[in-house]
C-alpha cells in the first residue's frame, strides 16, 4: 500500500515536471500591421523576434497580427497590465508617454539615417527610461513607421503657398492640426476607416500618409498629386511590460534585447524598401509626385515647427526640456 502511494507520488511529480517543463514561457506579441513579413514592417519585426528567440530559448512567442488584440491603445493598455507581454506600436506610445510626442514635430529629421542615429544614441536610450518610468513599458529596441507625406485631389504642391485653401485629412491628433494650420491648410480630424469615402466624395481634398501605407491602401487610385515633403518620420517602439522582462533570467533577457534590436532593423529596411517601390508605384499608376528642393523644404519646416513646438511645450510641461535635448541630438547627428 504505502509503495502504492509512494509510485503515485513519483509519477504525479514527473508529470507536474513534464507539464511545466512543456508549458514553458509564452510571450504574446501583438501589432496592427498585416502578418507578411516581405511587405510589412511590423510583420517582418515580430517574425524575426519570434524565430531568434525561439531558437535560442525555450520562451514560445505567439504573435498577433492585423489588431487580433485591438488597437494600439488596446495593445499599450494590454502590456500595461500583463495580458499581453509585447507589443509594436508607433504613435499611441505617446498618450502614455507623453515625452515620445517630440519625435513627431515636423521636419526634425532629415534622412532616415539621422532618425536612426538620434534613436539608436543617447538621446534614444534616455527616452526608452523615461517611458519606463511613466508606463511600466521597457522599450527594447525601435523600428520605423516612415516618413508621412502629403498627397491631394486638387493641384500639385511645391511649396506650402500651395497647401492654401486645401482641406486635409489629419489624424485626430492636437499636433498634426497644428501642422497643418501653421502650413495654411484646412486640419480636418477623421478616423482611418473614414479616409477613402471622405477622398472620393470630396470631404477632404487630400491626406498624409507614409509612401508604403498610400500605394497598399490604394489611396494613390484616389488622389493625383504627392508631394514628398517627410514632414513626421514615425518610430515604432518595440515594448515589453517590464515586470515581465523582469522576472526573467538575465540570458533571456539579453536575447530578448539582441532579437528586439534586430527585428527594429529587419523592420526600417522593409520600411525603406515599401517607401522606395512605393514611389515607383504610384509614379507608374499616374500619380504625380515632386520632391522639394533644400530650400523649398525650409519653408515648410519655418511654418510648422512654431505651432507644434508652441503647442508641444504646453502639453509637456517640465518636460518641455526634451525639445531642446531632441534639437541637440538631431544637431549631433547631422554632423556625423
Amino acid at each position: 500500500m504505502i509503495r502504492s502511494i509512494v509510485r503515485l507520488g513519483i509519477a504525479g511529480a514527473i508529470a507536474m515536471f513534464a507539464t511545466s517543463s512543456i508549458a514553458g514561457t509564452t510571450i504574446k506579441l501583438g501589432h496592427v500591421d498585416p502578418a507578411e513579413w516581405q511587405t510589412s514592417k511590423k510583420g517582418a519585426a515580430g517574425v524575426i523576434f519570434k524565430n531568434i528567440v525561439e531558437g535560442e530559448t525555450d520562451i514560445t512567442v505567439e504573435l498577433f497580427p492585423a489588431k487580433a488584440l485591438g488597437d494600439e491603445g488596446d495593445l499599450v493598455q494590454q502590456v500595461q497590465e500583463g495580458t499581453t507581454q509585447m507589443a509594436i506600436v508607433s504613435g499611441a506610445m505617446a498618450k502614455v508617454c507623453k515625452t515620445a510626442d517630440v519625435l513627431n514635430i515636423p521636419y526634425t529629421f532629415a534622412s532616415p539615417t539621422i532618425a536612426w542615429d538620434v534613436l539608436d544614441g543617447p538621446f534614444g536610450k534616455e527616452l526608452a527610461e523615461d517611458c519606463l518610468k511613466k508606463s511600466g513599458l521597457r522599450t527594447l529596441a525601435y523600428g520605423e513607421t516612415g516618413f508621412r507625406n502629403f498627397t491631394n485631389n486638387v493641384r500639385e504642391i511645391k511649396t506650402p503657398a500651395d497647401m492654401k485653401g486645401l482641406k486635409f485629412r489629419v489624424q485626430p491628433i492636437p499636433l498634426y492640426v497644428e501642422m497643418v494650420k501653421g502650413l495654411g491648410g484646412e486640419p480636418t480630424p477623421i478616423a482611418w476607416s473614414e479616409l477613402p469615402n471622405a477622398l472620393s466624395t470630396g470631404v477632404v481634398d487630400g491626406q498624409e500618409n507614409p509612401v508604403g501605407v498610400i500605394y497598399t491602401n490604394n489611396l494613390h487610385k484616389l488622389q493625383k498629386y504627392m508631394v514628398l515633403d517627410g514632414h513626421v518620420y514615425g518610430a515604432d517602439f518595440i515594448v515589453i511590460n517590464d515586470e515581465f522582462f523582469q522576472s526573467l533570467p538575465a540570458n533571456q533577457q539579453a536575447i530578448i534585447k539582441k532579437a528586439a534590436r534586430i527585428a527594429g532593423t529587419m523592420g526600417r529596411a522593409i520600411q525603406e524598401f515599401n517607401t522606395a517601390e512605393g514611389v515607383t508605384k504610384v509614379s507608374a499608376e499616374g500619380m504625380k509626385v515632386y520632391s522639394p528642393t533644400a530650400d523649398e523644404l525650409q519653408q515648410f519646416k519655418t511654418l510648422a515647427q512654431p505651432a507644434v513646438r508652441t503647442w508641444l511645450a504646453g502639453e509637456l510641461g517640465a518636460d518641455a526640456v526634451w525639445i531642446d535635448k531632441l534639437d541637440k541630438a538631431v544637431a549631433e547627428a547631422s554632423k556625423q
